[in-house]
């Protein structure tokens, strides 16, 4: 009877005694344990929501408004007596809202056949690093562009429809490292009305973008769009922008040479002639300038 009651008083104090080094085990593993990274939203992979043509990847900040001049002048091989082209110009003028951290929306006016046009961009995922994080910023962009020229041709029966037209792409980009980042833009623009009746009302092309960072507030900007069908009537060319980037404050200062005269995606995908061989190339500028249109939640 002694043995049994010893070996239960044995059992009892092993298992207290385990309980005790189970207990002291937990509390050395939270002390030694490393908290997982917070995600965080990769910011700053553009200066801008633009490249110098294309969309960029970046979003204009919630509750704001950039309010964008898009400037370009003639073509730099007129000579002297036009100055290089700086006798002459085109623009567009646009505003752009932050809605939320993946939302924004713009509208705009061209000189350019006096085209207004408006756009919505949305982001489903956006890169960021730490848990749960996504490798690359995927966005989508739907546009709409309105042509207002008087008809050429007064006589023939034409709509409002005949001066619509349209683009929708994705764009899939990732800021690589502090110095680079690079995007590509799948690109559909339709046009309601075409000139010769072999050419196609959708011309698709691919795009690419990128940004090499020189110093804190200079970079190298550029965008190229291949266009796989393009219009048959003119003697197009694929749109080619290089440039930089200037941060001044709250301004984004963009100087730049491109072979594209108009300024939104229906223009500058389907109507560059510009031959960069040739010098027909048109230095510009865009400027954007951010406005706070909502105050700060300060919760």
């Amino acid at each position: 009877m002694k043995k049994l009651i010893a070996f239960f008083g044995l059992m009892i104090s092993l298992f207290f005694l385990n309980n005790n080094l189970l207990a002291q085990d937990d509390d050395l593993l939270k002390l030694i344990s490393v908290d997982k990274p917070k995600k965080e939203i990769v910011k700053n992979a553009f200066k801008s929501c633009r490249v110098i043509n294309a969309h960029s990847m970046e979003f204009v900040r919630p509750g704001t408004m950039d309010f964008r001049i898009l400037h370009r002048f003639g073509l730099l091989n007129q000579g002297y007596k036009n100055l290089y082209g700086l006798d002459q110009a085109t623009m567009r003028m646009g505003f752009d809202f932050g809605i939320t951290k993946n939302l924004m929306f713009g509208v705009g006016r061209s000189t350019v056949k006096k085209e207004v046009d408006a756009f919505i961009k949305y982001a489903p995922f956006l890169q960021a690093t730490g848990e749960k994080s996504f490798p690359v910023t995927f966005a989508i962009v739907s546009g709409i562009t309105i042509d207002g020229m008087p008809w050429a041709d007064p006589i023939r029966p034409n709509y409002f429809s005949s001066r619509l037209g349209y683009y929708f792409q994705t764009i899939i980009g990732r800021k690589i490292s502090e110095a680079f980042t690079l995007q590509v833009v799948p690109t559909l623009v339709h046009k309601n009305l075409v000139v010769e009746t072999n050419d196609e009302n959708d011309i698709y092309s691919v795009g690419v973008g990128g940004r090499m960072r020189l110093s804190k507030r200079i970079s190298v900007n550029w965008d190229y769009f291949y266009v796989l069908n393009p219009l048959t009537n003119i003697s197009f060319q694929n749109p080619l922008s290089l440039g930089f980037d200037i941060e001044t404050g709250g301004h984004v200062f963009q100087l730049h040479f491109s072979n594209a005269v108009g300024m939104n995606e229906r223009a500058f995908i389907t109507e560059t002639v510009g031959k960069w061989g040739k010098g027909e190339v048109r230095f510009g500028f865009n400027l954007s300038r951010v406005f706070q249109i909502k105050k700060k939640n300060l919760d």
